[in-house]
């Protein structure tokens, strides 16, 4: 009997990682990555903010919490041994009204329960110490936050699967999946290929991989798009690290905040409007089946009922530059229309339950030989080396595995 053939789909950052995490774990296996793209990293993980989260929102006890903490301390060793970016440069969480502190004791709490290293509670003049054009009542800071470029981490994970054996497959798009006893056949737009082992990383995608698998409708993908702005050179040093919001537990979004780049540049963003194309990254990007998909699926009816208002409220913000920036200027009073341009855009895969729940943990199913990644939003990219342990150690256990 010859080697295990494992097949990934999907060249973002936790395809890779998977891949990767195999190639060291699992010597002997021989491994492919397909990616429809022609380059790696192309969606999620080439549109996301850069920051690599230390732990603070997420539930004390779930697969984020546990591998958020996990990953980040993988992925700051990783960088260092191999000369990535990565930067300590911190997060302050700044409640600015009275009636937000009672949500940032709350955080503070949760954040406490994670382990997040040198947490600390500050007040009005403290906040100032650390961003002196900040503004606010009260503020957690989180020094370990950092920011990083996960698409050059990317690419570095895919020069280990190379160097390792194993094969990445550009421009080669997943149209079926058929899984048996014996196996898995998958057919893509390059030819047939057969696995032992399968694992979906398919991001916006991922859903409707699985389902072909499993037979289970949901949770089902609800793109968001989520818009960002540039901070121009004269006001870019307003801001030194990371400022959020204290965020509405209600909504899964941790909205718009001031993101330093490992490039020196400032952002502020995002905001989250739904997208009308799994891949539309412009108001002009519009997928006629996607837009029927999502309409289709009665949690997003349920979601919608629930939060239309904030919907409404994030359009408004689309729309407009100056309605974006009310809710940032709340923050950094001093950075204002003329001071910000246009950016790029991101878009988010958010599973959404039928009852309308937004799934918050990370999601990982298994039926038969294959594994799929049904909702892995951020902290997806800070957690990648952990979510790949985590993947890799489970490929022998058996069906219908959920976590």
């Amino acid at each position: 009997m010859g080697d295990p053939t494992v097949g990934i789909i999907g060249g973002g950052i936790l395809g890779l990682a998977v891949g990767r995490e195999l190639g060291r774990r699992r010597p002997g296996t021989r491994l492919v990555v397909l990616e429809k793209e022609g380059r790696l990293a192309a969606h999620q993980t080439g549109h996301n903010s850069g920051v690599v989260h230390a732990g603070i929102y997420y539930r004390p006890g779930s697969l984020k919490a546990e591998l958020c903490t996990r990953g980040r301390l993988l992925l700051r060793d990783y960088c260092a041994q191999h000369g990535l970016p990565y930067d300590e440069v911190g997060k302050l969480v700044v409640a600015v009204d009275a009636d937000e502190l009672p949500r940032l004791d709350a955080l503070e709490r949760t954040a406490t329960e994670n382990g997040v290293p040198g947490l600390r509670r500050l007040g009005a003049a403290g906040l100032r110490e650390v961003e002196p054009h900040a503004a606010g009542l009260s503020a957690l800071h989180s020094p370990a936050t950092a920011i990083t470029d996960f698409v050059a981490v990317a690419h570095r994970f895919a020069a280990d699967i190379e160097a390792a054996g194993g094969q990445i497959l550009l421009g080669t798009e997943v149209s079926r999946i058929r899984s048996g006893v014996d196996g898995v056949e998958v057919t893509t737009s390059g030819g047939p290929q057969r696995f032992d082992r399968l694992i979906v990383c398919a991001g916006l995608q991922g859903d409707r991989l699985a389902q072909q698998v499993d037979g289970e409708a949901g949770p089902r993908i609800v793109p968001f798009r989520g818009e960002y702005l540039t901070v121009r050179p004269a006001k870019r040093d307003l801001v030194r690290g990371l400022v959020y919001p204290v965020p509405d537990p209600a909504y899964p979004f941790l909205g718009v905040h001031f993101t330093r780049r490992v490039d020196g540049e400032l952002e502020i963003g995002p905001n989250a409007v739904l997208a009308l194309r799994r891949e539309g990254y412009r108001r002009r990007d519009v997928s006629l089946a996607d837009v029927a998909d999502t309409l289709a699926w009665p949690g997003f009816w349920r979601l919608a009922r629930r939060h239309w208002r904030t919907g409404a409220g994030e359009l408004r913000g689309s729309l407009s530059i100056a309605a974006y920036l009310r809710a940032a200027q709340r923050y950094v009073p001093e950075i204002g229309v003329a001071d910000v341009v246009r950016a790029g855009s991101g878009v988010r895969a958010q599973a959404v339950e039928r009852d309308g729940t937004l799934v918050d943990d990370f999601r990982i199913t298994t039926s038969g030989p294959v594994t799929s990644l049904r909702n892995a939003p951020s902290p997806a990219a800070t957690s990648s080396l952990a979510i790949a342990e985590h993947v890799v150690a489970r490929l022998g256990d058996g069906d219908g595995q959920h976590t």
